[in-house]
Formats: structure tokens, C-alpha cells, sequence
């Protein structure tokens, strides 16, 4: 959050400021045309009480009193929007200490993006919806915090998502993240967490939108190009899996990480993990493993992989195309990814482990998974047990039971079931004890309610698909 909106169209721009909390001097900001001269005020001070002092000096010394105080107001703004900067950057550095002391996992400290998102509500720049000759163009504008959803943007994309589909002159729609770092590493769990605490109507609001902005993605008439490039996690996944187009790069990194917090891999997981090949979107949901570059190609998320240096060119060659169809936009994404070569060669991370995986995790039930990995002495199946493990036992169940129920629904259907889960979740324990754990005490150390899987009843699973009447998600 580097702007703040100020009186009659100027703006504030604090640089260079170092967070209190972190044991940093605070400095002045620095002002176009301002400098902190604390010897002039001085001097002008004198100048207005000193006797026979000339009219045109004490002219002098009137306005320059008049610009102090101005300067003094400027200054207290400043300071104002420094220190609201200064306690979430300090903030957000505690999130990724916490979850790189998350030791148990060594792929965990990736769910930072996917958890520490900030409160930042400049509704104005967080994102961009823009038409570029025929296309429409949707730009995740907040890279200072991974391009994180919140309800602020999904309630900008999805009306205009809408427009789009319906104008005969769009004819594709494009949506990448502003930045190197992320596409969008997921949505504000943090403020969800809070919202629950307080009882807040934005649990039911947030995921309710949200899913109907999956479901529509899903339905789009319009072909629908995702640059899936950067961290792209949880609501990342879910306003770019359900187009048409996938584009991933060598710095695409994919998780859905949630059963370690008390949730679910929600946005419509429940229908795409089944559908990948094998069982390997079991594998995916219930330990949280990422993936990166080729191998989302390879898993099935990205439908297209290209060397992101040219990711530039194929946008300014997608933007050229007049009046394109489905296979238009194809035929140009296809020899993108020809010309691309970083890890051509590489064969796929889990290519070894995938008859394993489709063994495990052919299983019904979470407890008959983990016997059949035990009954497995190598590393990778002692690392995948450590991982599961730590996970909540409750969130564990509950996503078995979505994955298996969503293998053969509709994506409707799907978000709808999903809809209640969420709703349950955001109602019962653990999902308040993995946020405490991962992002307020920090102490990595959930204690989850039940703690062990045999304690979780299949009416405690059930309760989670049961349907909400009237509040049922509707579309």
C-alpha cells in the first residue's frame, strides 16, 4: 500500500519507511518539494515577535508561518499513513517467520501466501479491468501482497466478467497478476478468521461470491486465457482453473494447502483434483505437495506451458488477434510452447511415485490411506505420513468425502456442496485453532478438536455436506 487518497486529487506517498515494530529508526517521508528545515521555522518564529522588524520581512515571516502549518498537517498525514503501513509490513514479516519456523513441513512455508493476506482496500488499483481491442483484460493489481483476493475484487471481476461475455465485440478475456511474484496466492484467511470471531456476515458473503465467480468462469461463452505465472494457490486456483486456457511458466508454483489449517481445497477443488490423472488430486488435496512449472503442465492444471520471458510477446499476440475463435487463440498458445524450452527434457516430479500414489490413495477411508503408505519404508512414503499427520484430522475426512462425492458431480454442484463446507468450517474449531497456530501465536502447534482420526464420527463428516435451506448457495 504505497498511496493513500488525500485532499482534491494529490496524493501521499510514504518512501523508504522502516516498520517501528521492527526495531527500525522511524524517518521522515519524503515529500516532493519538502524538506524538514527546523532551523528556518525557528528563525521565522523570532521574526514575528522581533520589534521593528521591516513590513516586507514580517510579510515574509506571516507566510512562512502559514506554510509550516501546512507543512505541519502534511506531515501529521504522513505519519498517519506510515505508521498504518509500518503495523502491516510488520505484520506480514511475522507470518513469514512464523511459517518458516513451521519445520514438520518443508513445503508449509508456502501457505504464507496463501494465509497472511492483507487488509489493503484501495479498491480503485487492486484491480484492472481494462478492454484492449477485442479482449478484455483482467489484471490482479496488488503484488505487494501476492495479488490476494478479497471480496472487494471479486465483486469488480465478476460483473464485468459478465459484460464481457455478453458484448458481441469481446471475444476473449485474459486475467494474469500484476508482478514476478504471484498470479494470486489465494484469499484473506486471516480476516475470514476475524470475521468468524465476530460474527460477521463476510464468511458467508466472501465464499458465497466467490463460488459464483468460479461457477461463471466455468460457464464462460468467452475463450478465457489464465497466465497462471508466480505462486497460484486456493482462490488463485479458482479464477484461472476453471477457463478454458491455462498458461503456466518455469515460475509457476501450484498448491492447495488447506487441510493444514482446518479447511478444505475449496474454489471448486472438489471438481477438478478427482478429474486429474490417476489419484493424484487425492494426493495433491489431503498433503498440500506443490508443483512447479512443467509439472503443472504435466499434472493437468495448466493447459499450456511457456518460457516466461516471451509471456509479454504471447499477450501482445493474443491482443492482436482479430475476431478469434476457440482455435485461434489455440494455434497461438501451441506455438508458444513449442518455441519454449526450460525443462523440456525434465520428466515429471512425481512420474516415479505415481503407481504408489494411485495404490495409497485408492482407499476409501483417510485411516485405510495412511496403513497402506506405512506399509511403505521408503523416504517419499515417510515424508507424504509425516506431512498427513500433521494435518486436521477433521479437515482430512471431510476433503476424502468432497473428492469422492465431487468425482461425479457438476461444477454447480460441487460449489454448492462446497459452499456448505465452508460454512461448517468457518462454525467449528479447527479452522480458528490453524489460524491461531499459523498466523496469531505462531507457536505451530495445532491442537485440533478431534485430535486423532478415530475420533472423527461420520456424523461429524456429515454435518459438513448437510444442506442450509434457504442459504444454500444460489446461482
Amino acid at each position: 500500500m504505497s498511496k493513500q487518497a488525500g485532499p482534491a486529487g494529490w496524493r501521499l506517498r510514504c518512501r523508504g519507511h522502516r516498520s517501528p515494530q521492527a526495531g527500525a529508526e522511524s524517518e521522515e517521508p519524503s515529500w516532493p518539494g519538502f524538506t524538514h528545515q527546523p532551523s528556518e521555522r525557528r528563525w521565522g518564529a523570532s521574526l514575528l515577535t522581533k520589534p521593528g522588524a521591516p513590513a516586507v520581512e514580517r510579510r515574509k515571516a506571516v507566510a512562512q508561518k502559514g506554510e509550516r502549518a501546512r507543512r505541519k498537517r502534511l506531515y501529521g498525514m504522513a505519519s498517519a499513513v506510515k505508521t498504518g503501513i509500518g503495523n502491516f509490513q510488520a505484520s506480514v514479516a511475522d507470518i513469514y517467520r512464523g511459517l518458516q519456523g513451521f519445520n514438520s513441513f518443508k513445503r508449509t512455508h508456502i501457505i504464507l501466501q496463501h494465509l497472511g493476506m492483507s487488509k489493503h482496500t484501495d479498491a480503485a488499483e487492486e484491480v484492472l479491468l481494462e478492454r484492449k481491442g477485442c479482449t478484455g483484460v483482467i489484471t490482479l493489481n496488488r503484488p505487494k501482497f501476492l495479488n490476494a483476493l478479497n471480496l472487494s475484487v471479486i465483486r469488480q471481476i465478476y460483473p464485468q466478467l459478465k459484460k464481457w461475455e455478453q458484448d458481441p465485440e469481446t471475444f476473449l478475456i485474459i486475467i494474469k497478476g500484476a508482478g514476478e511474484k504471484a498470479f494470486c496466492a489465494g484469499g484473506d484467511i486471516k480476516a475470514l478468521a476475524e470475521a468468524r470471531k465476530a460474527k460477521e456476515k463476510l464468511i458467508q458473503d466472501f465464499f458465497r461470491e466467490e463460488y459464483i465467480l468460479n461457477s461463471a468462469i466455468g460457464s464462460c461463452q468467452k475463450p478465457y486465457v489464465a497466465f497462471i505465472h508466480g505462486i497460484t494457490m486456493g482462490g488463485g486456483v479458482g479464477v484461472s482453473i476453471h477457463g478454458q486456457f491455462r498458461v503456466a511458466t518455469e515460475k509457476t508454483l501450484f498448491a492447495m494447502p488447506e487441510t493444514a489449517i482446518g479447511l478444505f481445497p475449496d474454489v471448486g477443488g472438489g471438481y477438478f483434483l478427482p478429474r486429474l490423472q490417476g489419484k493424484l488430486g487425492y494426493f495433491l488435496a489431503l498433503t498440500g505437495f506443490r508443483l512447479k512449472g512443467r509439472d503443472v503442465l504435466k499434472a493437468g492444471i495448466a493447459t499450456h506451458f511457456v518460457d516466461s520471458g516471451k509471456l509479454d510477446m504471447l499477450e501482445e499476440d493474443l491482443l492482436a488477434l482479430k475476431s478469434p475463435s476457440k482455435e485461434d487463440i489455440a494455434d497461438v498458445l501451441e506455438t508458444y510452447q513449442t518455441k519454449s524450452k526450460i525443462d523440456e527434457d525434465k520428466s515429471f516430479i512425481l512420474e516415479e511415485h505415481m503407481d504408489k500414489i494411485n495404490s495409497w490413495f485408492s482407499a476409501n477411508t483417510i485411516e485405510q490411506i495412511i496403513k497402506n503408505i506405512q506399509q511403505d519404508d521408503s523416504s517419499f512414503a515417510l515424508e507424504q505420513l509425516k506431512i498427513i499427520n500433521k494435518m486436521s484430522p477433521t479437515s482430512l475426512k471431510i476433503t476424502l468425502k468432497q473428492l469422492i462425492e465431487g468425482s461425479s458431480k457438476t461444477l454447480q454442484e460441487v460449489l454448492t456442496m462446497e459452499y456448505r463446507m465452508s460454512q461448517a468450517c468457518m462454525e467449528g474449531h479447527d479452522f480458528q485453532e490453524g489460524v491461531r497456530s499459523v498466523l496469531i501465536d505462531k507457536d505451530q502447534n495445532p491442537k485440533w478438536k478431534p485430535a486423532d482420526l478415530k475420533e472423527v464420527t461420520d456424523e461429524d463428516v456429515n454435518n459438513h455436506f448437510k444442506s442450509l435451506g434457504s442459504n444454500d448457495l444460489k446461482f
